[in-house]
């Protein structure tokens, strides 16, 4: 660009400043702007509390942060078999009233992909790694669930979705559920304000 033109567009840009009352514009994004674009998390965060479900005493407190390539769960759970092993899902509806959590639905799946292990293949939006209890039956919950978004309202979107504690571990071959057993536990995620 030569400097002729570039004072001119310099000029230009400073004119169209100061029309503004010198607050910067935020440009539009094209109307086809979002077309093929992957969603986003909207959220920064969400809280789940889990209370118990089918009769157990399995209850806790879980927050969901955006990580990576979808959400990472951190928090504890107490109640369970000292020593044993847990799958825990994200469902498809927000509905715990159910004794048994059934009204919570079946894994979150909105790709119809089959249930599987996370970043080991073809798995549900909702499939996550087990958890294990220590001694006295509390998990200390660090699991992933990838290819899903905090808010937003995308397809993907998990916020107000619930999370299942189940009875059995996770095969995570098994279909449609990987022979999980019973709901234990059940909360619905509420993004933070």
């Amino acid at each position: 660009m030569n400097a002729t033109l570039r004072i001119a567009v310099l000029a230009a840009a400073t004119a169209a400043l100061a029309a503004c009352g010198g607050q910067a514009v935020k440009p539009t994004p094209p109307a086809n702007a979002g077309a093929g674009a992957r969603p986003v998390s909207t959220a920064s965060s969400a809280n789940v509390v889990l209370a118990s479900a089918s009769g157990s005493l399995v209850s806790g407190k879980l927050t969901l942060r955006p990580m990576g390539d979808g959400v990472h769960l951190t928090g504890e759970i107490g109640g369970l078999t000292p020593n044993s092993t847990h799958a825990i899902h994200i469902h498809e509806k927000g509905d715990c009233s159910a004794a048994d959590a059934s009204s919570a639905g079946g894994h979150f799946n909105p790709a119809g992909q089959p249930h599987g292990q996370v970043d080991h293949g073809a798995h549900h939006a909702g499939d996550m790694d087990n958890l294990v209890a220590d001694a006295q039956g509390v998990a200390k919950v660090d699991a992933h669930a990838s290819g899903v978004t905090l808010g937003g309202g995308a397809p993907n979107d998990v916020a107000g979705r619930a999370v299942i504690v189940h009875a059995s571990p996770d095969d995570y071959k098994s279909q449609p559920a990987g022979n999980a057993g019973a709901r234990l536990a059940c909360g619905v995620i509420k993004v933070g304000r």
